[in-house]
């Protein structure tokens, strides 16, 4: 079963920035895509950013457009995502998930919990 492994959550202060990272395993031979979704307490999982692997094309969505920013490391099969400029708001668990093709389910990390508080 393939497992993706989360790292970097934490508490930051309201405009403070946090990285976020996500590994794939090495052996993997395909990966689409790469990518992030949140949850906050009592709200619906919601799409935040991904990456075409190995094409660099990032899509984020409206609400972090300008401060986050998603990356790739090819060879380390990890993602990161670079959060700025960080509101209360963005309080959630951060799941990253990758898919093998544009076709097949994603499979999820277990999540990192990020809180934006003073």
């Amino acid at each position: 079963q393939v497992q993706l492994v989360e790292s970097g959550g934490g508490l930051v202060q309201p405009g403070g920035s946090l990285r976020l990272s996500c590994a794939a395993p090495l052996y993997l031979n395909s990966i689409y895509d790469m990518g992030w979704y949140r949850q906050a307490p009592g709200k619906q999982r919601e799409f935040v950013a991904r990456i075409l692997y190995g094409d660099s094309s990032p899509y984020y969505a409206d609400s972090v457009r300008g401060r986050f920013t998603i990356s790739e490391d090819i060879g380390k099969h990890t993602t990161y995502h670079q959060m700025g400029r960080l509101k209360p708001e963005a309080t959630a668990v951060y799941y990253c998930y990758y898919a093998a093709a544009v076709t097949s389910s994603a499979i999820w990390g277990q999540g990192a919990q990020v809180t934006v508080s003073s």
